[in-house]
């Protein structure tokens, strides 16, 4: 996306906005009654309406017209809101996606099914309670837009005809700031105006009205002294306002210009009501790819500044030698501060992540029937980017699965002692270098005995063989494989958790699944905080250099030839009163060379699994540029990517999922040998 392209802003924008008011739809439907969520919504809508029509998309502006129209009513108490509205605006707003991406015109029938859905939710309201009418306003405005504002697309004559449909109006322009002709500009808008309104509107409604540029306009609103119902018959008849703007006096120095409040000494710039101050915490858009682009530009200073450091503690003594030194430790500290602030920028809350999955389970529960609630926890959680994109689709298929197998039906959920809505759960927290997200559901949970006769029917696993509760429950994985009873439109024919075990691997992720029949099901999914620059701890196994990511490290051992001698045919060493499982890379890497005198064993742990992996040599902390295996090594087990060193050398990462799944089989086997 070109930053320069104003219509590909507005599709972005356009999504972002669609996004709010299905977030705020979707609490609506919870508090029907809540007026600031009514507010909110309108407000949305109307400010896609009038952005649609300001780029082009009249279509766009055209539909999203009468959903607005339709929450107005709602808004000024004319119409309750009602479930169904709130179902027929959302399923309106997948037509406004299709109008935003261009594809409206293939669907102008599904947007006349939807406006006739949406006059038949409005008719068929109950009718609202008599509310007294409104009191008529006297208001008086002095505003000024930004100068830019015509340059945005900011039409100020139909700003003011808006404000003529409010009520009574008088507008009288303001001509003080209009520069000589030489200084003049004629893109940028140098008049202000003076307005009086009266009608029965709230400061609200004409709020509204500017809602494109309130916050950079210079906008004073006065309420005056007003009457209403049968005092306003007594009351002296106000003078006769104009309904078409008064014509301007010519920009002279010596002509006074018009000001219609009080005070001979008012600036014209005035505080307004709060809108318009400078803003804190201003952000800037930046495209993803040039994130992306930074980041490869981040790992390739990391591989000089390493190259550069290893040339420094390779050098003498000399004073020239000395200042290398120092120079090296600089920019090592300057690019791991680089680095760290790049990471940062690419971080994003898995909020972004939950909040598409509320219209996601609201959905499903409205087509099964069933009554469930999402709640989440922890959204506040960052991970990189690239993994929130990439998480997208398997969360969809273990939610879909959450709703379909796992949660029961209202009269199901009753019978068995449960509340009759179904809760599934959301949540992120942050263990060492790796996020987990949880998806867990008080449902019927899985039911063993049907997962075990499915796999041997499959022939994933002999009748009678032996298998852990874990292996059991990860058949589910498997392509193909599914224990429902009926085919549904969600779910049934066993498509969909293989994709999410595939997707979960290929981030160096893992899955744990535990489940208790009767109360429900749990998913946990551990997945690197980043797949772009990690901080790892590098060895030495033969003649080879690997990386361990250093988020997984929790302590280094020594061990001795004489109990490397003596722990062969067990493979276990006593760590603090609990044994722990190791692997010797060296025999497993078949590298053919002696054990070192004084081997290591670095202790590794995902989530409760600890394992040792001995090693040769500890080489010390490296930071490791993460690069793709080549396509005839991405599938070779035990190694997660590779990385360049500062010699130029390569070294591979190792997969430490692989290892201790490697070092919890041995553990089992040899317990069974036992």
């Amino acid at each position: 996306m070109s930053h320069n392209d104003p219509v590909a802003a507005f599709r972005v924008e356009a999504g972002e906005l669609l996004e709010q008011v299905e977030q705020g739809l979707l609490d609506l439907g919870h508090k029907l009654d809540d007026h600031e969520l009514i507010d909110a919504v309108f407000r949305g809508l109307h400010t896609l309406k009038g952005s649609g029509a300001m780029f082009g998309f009249d279509a766009l502006a055209s539909f999203t017209h009468h959903c607005e129209t339709a929450f107005d009513r709602v808004r000024k108490g004319l119409t309750p809101a009602t479930p169904q509205l709130i179902a027929v605006i959302l399923s309106a707003q997948d037509h406004m996606r299709a109008l935003i991406e261009g594809d409206g015109a293939a669907c102008d029938a599904e947007g006349q099914a939807i406006l006739t859905k949406l006059q038949a939710a409005l008719d068929g309201a109950p009718a609202p309670t008599e509310a007294p009418a409104p009191a008529i306003q006297q208001w008086r405005l002095s505003l000024r837009l930004p100068p830019e504002a015509m340059q945005n697309g900011i039409n100020p004559l139909a700003l003011l005809d808006e404000l003529r449909t409010l009520g009574e109006c008088r507008i009288v322009a303001r001509t003080d700031q209009i520069p000589l002709l030489a200084d003049l500009v004629p893109t940028e808008c140098a008049i202000g105006w003076d307005v009086e309104l009266r009608g029965a509107m709230s400061r609200s409604d004409i709020e509204d009205v500017f809602i494109f540029v309130l916050d950079d306009m210079n906008l004073q609103i006065e309420q005056l002294d007003g009457e209403s119902g049968d005092d306003a018959q007594d009351a002296p008849a106000p003078p006769p306002l104009s309904f078409s703007p008064a014509p301007a006096p010519a920009p002279t120095p010596a002509t006074a210009p018009v000001d219609t409040t009080a005070g001979p000494e008012r600036e014209p710039a005035a505080a307004p009501t709060g809108r318009g101050a400078p803003k804190n915490g201003e952000s800037v858009r930046v495209p993803a790819e040039r994130l992306d682009l930074l980041m490869d530009r981040v790992g390739e200073l990391v591989i000089v500044q390493s190259r550069l450091s290893q040339l420094a503690h390779s050098s003498g003594g000399s004073a020239a030698d000395v200042a290398l030194h120092s120079i090296s430790e600089e920019i090592e500290r300057l690019a791991s501060e680089l680095r760290d602030t790049v990471m940062v920028l690419r971080m994003v809350p898995v909020a972004t992540l939950f909040g598409r999955f509320r219209r996601l389970v609201h959905d499903i529960a409205r087509d099964t029937g069933k009554t469930i609630e999402l709640s989440t926890d922890g959204e506040t959680t960052e991970v990189d980017k690239t993994v929130v994109e990439r998480l997208a689709d398997p969360l969809i298929h273990l939610i879909r699965n959450a709703c379909d197998h796992g949660v029961e039906h209202p009269e199901q959920r009753v019978a068995a002692g449960k509340p009759a809505a179904g809760q599934v759960r959301l949540s992120a927290h942050q263990e060492g270098g790796e996020v987990v997200i949880t998806i867990r559901d008080d449902g019927h949970g899985i039911d063993r005995e049907r997962v075990r006769a499915k796999a041997e029917s499959h022939g994933l696993i002999q009748p009678g063989q032996v298998v852990t509760d874990q292996e059991l429950l990860q058949m589910i994985f498997h392509p193909g494989f599914s224990t429902a009873q009926q085919i549904t439109s969600l779910s049934g024919r066993g498509v969909g958790m293989d994709v999410v075990k595939r997707t979960i691997e290929s981030l160096r992720g893992t899955i744990e699944v535990a489940s208790v029949l009767g109360q429900g099901s749990t998913v946990s999914l551990r997945i690197p905080l980043t797949l772009a620059i990690i901080d790892g701890l590098l060895i030495r196994v033969g003649d080879g250099r690997y990386v361990i990511p250093l988020g997984v490290v929790e302590e280094c051992i020594e061990l001795s030839l004489e109990e490397d001698l003596r722990s062969r045919g067990r493979s276990f060493i006593t760590l603090r009163d609990r044994l722990v499982p190791f692997v010797r890379l060296r025999e497993m890497f078949a590298t053919g060379t002696k054990p070192s005198l004084h081997q290591k064993i670095v202790i590794i742990a995902t989530g409760t699994e600890r394992v040792g992996l001995v090693v040769d040599q500890i080489i010390g902390s490296h930071q490791t540029v993460i690069k793709p295996m080549s396509p005839v090594h991405c599938n070779v087990p035990t190694f997660a990517g590779a990385t360049i060193l500062g010699d130029g050398g390569v070294a591979l990462i190792l997969d430490v999922v692989q290892l201790v799944a490697l070092g919890q089989h041995q553990e089992e086997r040899l317990r069974a040998v036992g």
